[in-house]
């Protein structure tokens, strides 16, 4: 059983075992439920934390928890209903009203309860996380000299010169002064965005994309524009009509194992993305977000778009996050020319800069001899529960197709039959003990079917892939089959 769902069960427990305790009364220490439960000291603390966070006890450093007071009638509520005119009159008169909606980011940050299978993390499972090599860089990096002083703006140059070398190698077109730190991808792409695009612009897309990107584009109340994604990756032609219907100036792209679609731009297709994008005067924010999570059967990657960009035209984004934790935010900006002094203007604004001991931690951690040893792991282990999850769904669910196996990056993209409700087999599916990942919040117009997005990282293994797929014809065959069945 994994640390969260131990520390959600222990907490239910407690919550039961609070009714024998009086308002102030002392509970067991932490070293007595630790022996009687026989759960770690990690979990106890974490369980406690969860109740006082929910004003049931009430912790003393030194003393121990107690059972909390009970609770005096609240306050009336106050009247906050102007709010719906203060926030709405801001939009009055702009061409794109903001929005802020990030539902189709939660999705995947959202824990499921304890017991549901996990095929909606965005995530690497803990088991497959660097965890003993983070936390050594960590401490290494906590002792170094100046570790906790103010960075320089940019990032530290030798975590810069690392990332300018993991784009374009040792001897390319990439250097130092061309890269930024920044506090993880998606922070990276909402810096690129601001920086390229005025509000009410239109911003071209690919159909489908990533959904927080389309959340930082309409918060910032930019109109995403769709351009669709074959088996090769983006469309060429496709992406020049769109650009002289909208007169966009910005095409935010994965060239590299698309989400979702894990489609790869096809090698004929790259010049013609940078011709194409610097014929319209426009810049292409290239989203790198798992080259490092490339599988073991993959063969050669190409090269970023940024290895090949001699003008400027790529704003690229590369990121450690996908392949250590959701909390190693570390990432890079590269761009060429005065776009990067906008770049750099606009995340001090908004960030100041990345905390130092995380930088440094980044250094210790890619400069370690762990690193290439994880990637391998990783790599091995991604091949595998893709091959479990391919097969489990081809013996359990014929029905949904699989247009295309990736090579790299960790999920499925799968369509659902002509009349299959997305919404009801996600319902159905949570009700099985499974979460999935609709389709519709990847496509920024009408989509032109049902989808699903499946993820098989951030789950134990194999069996529970096995196990994850088996709920999933459950919900199946209670959701779709008997609707399909009627018609």
């Amino acid at each position: 059983m994994n640390e969260r769902s131990s520390v959600a069960e222990l907490a239910s427990h407690l919550r039961r075992e609070l009714d024998r305790y009086s308002p102030g009364e002392k509970l067991p220490s932490s070293r007595a439920l630790v022996e009687r439960l026989r759960v770690s000291p990690v979990t106890v603390s974490r369980a406690l934390a969860q109740l006082a966070a929910e004003g049931l006890v009430v912790t003393r450093p030194g003393a121990g928890a107690f059972r909390a007071q009970p609770r005096t009638a609240a306050a009336p509520a106050g009247d906050t209903s102007w709010q719906e005119v203060a926030l709405s009159a801001e939009s009055v008169g702009d061409l794109v009203p903001r929005t802020v909606d990030a539902g189709g980011v939660t999705v995947s940050l959202a824990a499921p309860p304890p017991g549901v299978i996990e095929f909606n993390g965005g995530y690497l499972h803990p088991s497959l996380q660097p965890e003993r090599a983070m936390s050594a860089a960590l401490s290494r990096a906590g002792r170094r000299p100046g570790a906790w002083g103010r960075p320089p703006l940019e990032g530290l140059p030798e975590l810069r010169e690392w990332f300018a070398r993991s784009i374009a190698g040792p001897d390319g077109s990439v250097t130092v002064a061309d890269v930024l730190i920044t506090a993880g991808g998606q922070s990276a792409l909402t810096t690129a965005l601001r920086a390229l695009a005025p509000p009410g612009a239109p911003v071209l897309v690919e159909s489908p994309t990533y959904p927080g990107m389309l959340a930082i584009a309409r918060a910032s109340g930019l109109r995403p524009v769709p351009v669709p994604v074959d088996a090769d990756g983006v469309r060429p032609d496709l992406l020049a009509d769109a650009f002289r219907a909208t007169g966009a100036r910005v095409f935010v792209c994965q060239p590299l194992f698309q989400n979702p679609t894990g489609a790869v731009l096809a090698p004929a297709r790259r010049p013609q993305v940078l011709r194409i994008a610097r014929e319209a005067g426009a810049f292409v924010v290239e989203d790198d977000f798992v080259r490092r999570l490339v599988h073991e059967d993959a063969g050669l990657l190409p090269a970023p778009l940024a290895a090949d960009d001699a003008d400027g035209v790529v704003v690229h984004v590369g990121s450690l996050t996908k392949a250590t934790s959701p909390s190693f935010r570390v990432s890079a900006l590269a761009a060429r020319g005065p776009v990067l002094e906008r770049l750099r203007a606009i995340q001090v604004v908004d960030t100041f800069f990345v905390p130092r001991p995380l930088q440094e931690a980044a250094l210790e951690l890619v400069g370690s001899p762990a690193w290439p040893r994880h990637l391998r792991t990783v790599s091995a282990e991604l091949r595998a529960r893709r091959d479990a999850m391919t097969s489990a769904l081809l013996r359990e669910l014929p029905e949904l197709a699989l247009p295309h196996v990736p090579s790299g990056g960790y999920h499925l993209w799968l369509r659902l039959p002509d009349g299959a409700d997305e919404t009801a087999l996600t319902a159905a599916a949570l009700r099985a003990g499974v979460a999935i990942t609709p389709g519709r919040p990847y496509f920024s117009a009408e989509p032109p079917a049902g989808h699903l997005r499946l993820s098989f990282a951030a789950v134990g293994g194999a069996g529970e892939i096995a196990e994850g797929v088996r709920r999933l014809r459950s919900a199946w065959d209670e959701a779709v089959r008997p609707v399909r069945g009627g018609r």
